[in-house]
């Protein structure tokens, strides 16, 4: 469907069809409505503290060790599609296993590095210029290493190995044949029965805490072409895969739950106890 009209120069012009939406009027936004109310502040009031002053024995986690390990880390990345510029690359460190073998001094740790890369792609260009969009692809770069640890704050608990042990109850039972006198026995243990003792030790696993990182990285663009069609500035290329160098510095803290001695407070003004 279409309709014609005059301009105010006198000239006909003829439109289209026209779709509308009744849904989405000009002016009004159907997407999203927010609301906000200022509150009037709420009073409060300190409350008298009862910590336990005659000292404790509590369980908490204790410092093991804290280091930072250097990693060094090559990849090749493929993008989907033709760029001709990394514009950023965001990156988080992220750690899914930090493991102290127990009897030893050594870690073992794997994660992986999460990028996510803001590219420019290739759309129109010309000897004066080019045009495109800003596309993003996230990936994963995993790692994995074992390190010794050096505990610069206190060894871990000695672990307490699970033990089994048999015992048996004494038995006397007649004996019977041409070798035997009436009133001997065999004395012996009941070998008709089977007993056991097993013990087991639920033993603290060390654990990890991350508390820092940082990476210092060079990214090269690998096979990058001239643009065939168009043309382009003398100096531009595409490319889809690039290699990326990283060192990534990972500061670790490795802690166990411990029973440890909390010490009475002398002179406090505290009294009473937890309840």
């Amino acid at each position: 469907m279409s309709y014609s009209d005059n301009n105010q120069y006198g000239m006909k012009v003829s439109y289209g069809k026209q779709e509308t939406n009744s849904a989405c009027k000009p002016g009004k936004s159907t997407c999203v409505d927010v609301q906000s109310t200022t509150l009037v502040d709420a009073a409060n009031f300190p409350v008298d503290l009862s910590p336990i002053t005659s000292g404790v024995v509590a369980k908490i986690p204790v410092v093991l060790a804290e280091l930072t390990v250097q990693v060094n880390l090559d990849s090749i990345n493929e993008l989907p599609e033709p760029a001709i510029e990394i514009k950023n690359i965001k990156k988080h460190l992220k750690i899914t296993q930090c493991l102290l073998l127990q009897n030893t001094n050594m870690l073992f740790v794997k994660g992986f590095v999460r990028k996510n890369i803001e590219y420019a792609t290739l759309g129109c260009s010309n000897a004066k210029g080019i045009c495109g969009d800003i596309r993003h692809c996230t990936i994963d770069v995993p790692f994995k290493f074992t390190t010794p640890v050096e505990y610069n704050g206190i060894a871990p608990a000695p672990v307490r190995n699970r033990t089994e042990s048999e015992f048996e109850y004494f038995r006397q039972s007649d004996l019977f044949g041409p070798e035997f006198a009436d009133k001997d026995k065999l004395l012996s243990g009941d070998f008709s029965e089977f007993n056991q003792t097993t013990t087991e030790y639920f033993n603290e696993l060390p654990f990890c805490e991350l508390i820092s990182s940082r990476i210092v990285e060079f990214d090269e663009y690998l096979n990058p072409t001239k643009l065939c069609k168009g043309g382009a500035p003398f100096e531009e290329r595409v490319f889809k895969r690039f290699e990326e160098k990283m060192v990534v510095y990972i500061t670790l803290k490795v802690l166990q739950k411990r029973q440890v001695a909390v010490g009475a407070v002398a002179g406090s003004t505290c009294s009473g106890d937890y309840e």
